[in-house]
């Protein structure tokens, strides 16, 4: 299916640079409506799959907001704090040092 030009015309040029949240969310909702697909898009904009998913998902998930850069590292997926190593328990703690416990 060809995309009607119209309705690429409303699209960010190829040519963009700076990506600001609005023109990622326009290429996310061309692709959900069908004027575009992923492929078109990433060739079109010269974006990788992996990062054209991320928009996706950070869009739905968030909305525009989500696809600030700035807010990108807050809303990805983080492991749970239950899976950091807790401190190795060979640590012996010394009585307070200044008020602070310390480690021998």
């Amino acid at each position: 299916m060809k995309p009607r030009r119209s309705a690429l015309a409303e699209l960010p040029p190829p040519d963009t640079r700076r990506w600001v949240p609005r023109r990622k969310a326009e290429v996310v909702a061309a692709v959900e409506r069908g004027i575009l697909t992923a492929d078109d898009a990433c060739q079109r904009y010269n974006l990788t799959m992996e990062e054209f998913e991320s928009w996706k998902q950070l869009f739905r998930r968030h909305g525009r907001k989500g696809l600030r850069v700035t807010q990108m590292q807050k809303y990805r997926d983080r492991p749970l704090r239950s899976n950091v190593e807790a401190p190795s328990t060979s640590s012996k703690m010394t009585p307070l040092i200044g008020g602070r416990p310390g480690f021998l």
